[in-house]
C-alpha cells in the first residue's frame, strides 16, 4: 500500500511542477510538430470569414494593441 501512496504522491509532485511551469511561462501549450501553424495555415475551417469568437478576440487584441502604444507613447522616462 505504501508504494502506491508513494507513487500517487511522485505522479502528484509532477502534475504541480508542470502546473506551476506553465502558470509562470505564460505560453499556449502546443505539440511538437507546431501543427497547422508550421503548415502557414492560420484556421482548420473553411469558412469565408473567421466565427464571432474568433472576431471578438481579434478586437480585444487590437484594442489592447492600441492601449499599449498609447501607454508608451505617454511614457515619461
Amino acid at each position: 500500500m505504501s508504494t502506491f501512496i508513494l507513487a500517487f504522491v511522485f505522479f502528484l509532485v509532477v502534475v504541480l511542477a508542470m502546473a506551476v511551469g506553465y502558470i509562470f511561462q505564460q505560453k499556449t501549450i502546443a505539440g511538437s510538430c507546431g501543427g497547422l501553424g508550421a503548415l502557414g495555415i492560420s484556421k482548420a475551417c473553411d469558412c469565408p470569414e473567421p466565427c464571432d469568437r474568433k472576431k471578438a478576440r481579434l478586437e480585444k487584441e487590437e484594442l489592447r494593441q492600441k492601449k499599449l502604444a498609447e501607454w508608451k507613447e505617454n511614457q515619461i522616462l
